[in-house]
């Protein structure tokens, strides 16, 4: 992978970019994983690069309901396993009940094969996923086709950069579902329960810290309540109120003044 000078500004996008071109070129993530990235990180500009109040609030929530399911399942595509295999063993760790399972649009026994070994080289020792025994109803893709141990007895899946067709084949089966997205306008982002708007990385560290409070915590028998519509209309929020600023402060620039010229003599 290339290297990049760490006082580069935008030295995280570089490695983050450089990342997945290199996951690409080991068939890893396909050419629509790259598409899919750069639609995400533009609207990672528009809220900041930062992890929002609301969006804390979100893990927060994400962290309770994954401590109180029977059998919490992460889902994970190429993308995911490019951009996060660390954090998400790291999340493994924090709860040991969570099960990891591959699942991809772009499928193909190989695909599957790398997406597995690059998640046990990051630390994750058992995934599942790799030969499905169920497909969830309504959902003819390959997402649709899930494991009998994993997403199929699930109560409780996190998405981290799902597609919404799922999501929503998902919530239809009686699933909770967390999603990972930047979008807030996406209808994964809409049909999720929990909509966490923040960038994969900075979630999931932020979510196994949160998981290992919670589990210090009473144990609660409950999902607590949790309003997904506020969430994403907050992150909405945040980038009008972006977007305004950066117009005043272009709106406050002084304009150059005029040339001056000379009134025209009459002629006499």
């Amino acid at each position: 992978m290339t290297r990049f000078p760490r006082s580069h500004p935008r030295y995280r996008s570089l490695v983050i970019r450089a990342r997945l071109a290199d996951a690409l070129r080991t068939g890893l993530v396909v050419p629509e994983g790259l598409i899919a990235h750069g639609r995400a990180e533009a609207f990672d500009y528009l809220l900041g690069e930062r992890t929002s109040a609301s969006a804390s609030k979100a893990i927060q929530a994400a962290a309770r309901w994954l401590v109180v399911a029977r059998f919490p399942v992460i889902s994970v595509n190429g993308n995911v396993a490019a951009l996060a295999g660390p954090e998400i063993a790291e999340l493994v760790r924090a709860l040991p009940t969570l099960s990891v399972e591959v699942n991809l649009f772009h499928r193909t026994p190989g695909r599957a094969a790398r997406v597995a070994a690059r998640l046990r080289a990051a630390g994750v020792s058992q995934v599942l996923g790799l030969h499905p025994t169920v497909r969830v109803p309504g959902l003819p893709s390959d997402r649709g086709l899930v494991d009998r141990r994993g997403i199929a007895r699930a109560d409780v899946v996190l998405v981290p950069l799902e597609d919404g067709d799922r999501t929503q084949a998902l919530r239809r089966i009686g699933k909770r579902v967390i999603a990972i997205d930047l979008n807030p306008l996406s209808r994964t982002s809409v049909a999720a329960d929990i909509p966490v708007v923040d960038e994969l990385g900075r979630a999931l560290g932020r979510l196994a810290r949160e998981v290992r409070a919670e589990r210090r915590r009473p144990q609660r028998r409950s999902y607590p309540a949790f309003d997904g519509a506020a969430a994403r209309a907050d992150a909405l929020a945040t980038i009008n109120r972006r977007l305004a600023t950066a117009l005043d402060r272009r709106g406050s620039r002084a304009a150059p003044a005029p040339p001056r010229t000379r009134p025209a003599r009459r002629r006499r």
